[in-house]
């Protein structure tokens, strides 16, 4: 009977293992990546000890939780590399999880952003993917609790009106250089 426990349990952890590809799958392989930049962000980036906040906006805050960000520099010399990667990007995000908010631009030149949530008003993840074949890409992942749309927006306001930590966008000047 232990023994049929044992492989039980064996076979459930194997067949329980997702091999499907996911976001938060490609942020851990790529982060290792020279061709990346990753940097992880905490709501503490956004001091707002100075500013006085709308319930909204504090509603906002609070069902924030962290952001990822994960940005390819196109290479002039490896021209393949951007449609290779923002191909395996598009492809995970076309997986019923995520569900696409809006687009702007055309082709591989602009932005998008999804969701993965019940519905609009309990958003647990935002996705932003930009990028222009020149310049190469980004995907931002925004993770929290019952977020919806406008908190998103709060958000942005409150990126212009506080300050920033900037100690945490450090690894993103690389990028930009």
């Amino acid at each position: 009977m232990r023994k049929f426990i044992v492989v039980f349990a064996c076979v459930l952890v194997l067949f329980s293992c997702d091999s499907k590809p996911s976001l938060q799958k490609y942020f851990v392989e790529k982060t290792e990546s020279s061709k990346f930049i990753a940097v992880d962000l905490s709501p503490n980036i956004i001091k707002t000890d100075k500013v006085n906040l709308s319930e909204t906006e504090k509603a906002a805050l609070e069902s924030f939780d962290k952001m990822n960000v994960i940005a390819f520099k196109s290479d002039s010399t490896d021209v393949t590399g951007y449609e290779t990667e923002i191909k395996e990007v598009k492809a995970i995000l076309k997986e019923e999880t995520y569900q696409q908010l809006m687009k702007f631009g055309s082709g591989n030149d602009g932005a998008a952003i999804y969701f993965v949530g019940n519905d609009d008003e309990h958003i647990e993840e935002f996705v932003v993917l930009a990028g222009k074949k020149e310049n190469g890409f980004a995907v931002v992942r925004v993770l929290g609790n019952d977020m919806n749309p406008n908190h998103i927006m709060n958000m942005l306001n409150l990126l212009q009106k506080s300050n920033l930590d900037l100690e945490q966008l450090k690894p993103l000047q690389q990028l930009m250089k």
